[in-house]
């Protein structure tokens, strides 16, 4: 098996610049203190808050752990760098669920179970498999959360998109992903099952989190007064993050 040559893209970040150009078509609703007098508006994004949250805070934890597969002192550095990355994101989250009068644990505790739930069963098996899920695993949920943001107060967009920024995993795994499938060339039918592995883990857990939770899947579906997705939105977005997904299993050199 051949491995392929690197697509000429200018990014590895490939879900981001399609989320941005979504994001001009739609206009501001205002800023926080204007639309969180609607309850269930505030409601849904503590509830978002939370799961970013969460989620950072499990990046961290698991790139710390994934450090010690690493096979150099070079490479568990980069990941020891992007774990702190990682926790400083965190930190932002927590601040400003606290900023607006929230228990940041209160808003992450619904979300710990499935997420670490998603962890367990795309636990990897080696370095590559760590890589993979990292680059794909995370990438999925920014491309989902950039979606979400478009949505969004003025306020709560640019925190979602300045947390969901590139620590710049996306360029070190796609580098250390190829070099290891040009080493060991029948890893790659492996790394390609996997990466399907992690999409269907994924979608399967953002499902259940929203349906568990009536304000955050009512700003999805249209519910919220404040502009939601209806049902034909959620299939375009669905549409778009595969599409994203697709555009990133090939700049490892790997099948979607």
């Amino acid at each position: 098996m051949e491995t392929p040559e690197a697509p000429k893209v200018q990014s590895t970040d490939t879900g981001a610049g399609s989320a941005d150009a979504h994001a001009e078509t739609y206009p501001s609703i205002g800023d926080w203190a204007s639309c969180s007098a609607d309850p269930e508006y505030r409601a849904a994004v503590v509830d978002l808050l939370g799961a970013l949250a969460y989620g950072e805070l499990s990046a961290f934890e698991r790139l710390a752990e994934d450090a010690k597969l690493a096979p150099g002192l070079e490479d568990k550095a980069a990941l020891a760098g992007m774990a702190a990355a990682e926790f400083g994101h965190y930190r932002r989250l927590r601040d400003r669920l606290a900023e607006i009068g929230e228990d940041p644990t209160a808003a992450m505790t619904p979300f710990a179970e499935p997420l670490d739930s998603f962890h367990r069963m795309t636990a990897p098996a080696d370095w590559a498999e760590g890589l993979v899920k990292a680059y794909v695993g995370d990438a999925i949920a920014a491309d989902f959360y950039r979606e979400v943001a478009v949505r969004l107060d003025d306020d709560t967009r640019e925190l979602v998109l300045g947390v969901m920024a590139d620590t710049g995993h996306a360029e070190f795994a796609v580098e250390k992903v190829r070099e290891a499938i040009a080493a060991e060339p029948r890893i790659g039918g492996r790394l390609a099952l996997w990466g399907r592995r992690l999409m269907g883990e994924a979608l399967s857990q953002a499902q259940r989190v929203v349906a568990e939770r009536d304000a955050l899947s009512n700003l999805l579906i249209g519910g919220v007064e404040v502009r939601g997705f209806d049902l034909v939105e959620v299939g375009k977005m669905f549409n778009r993050i595969t599409e994203a997904h697709t555009r990133r299993m090939a700049a490892l050199g790997l099948a979607s």
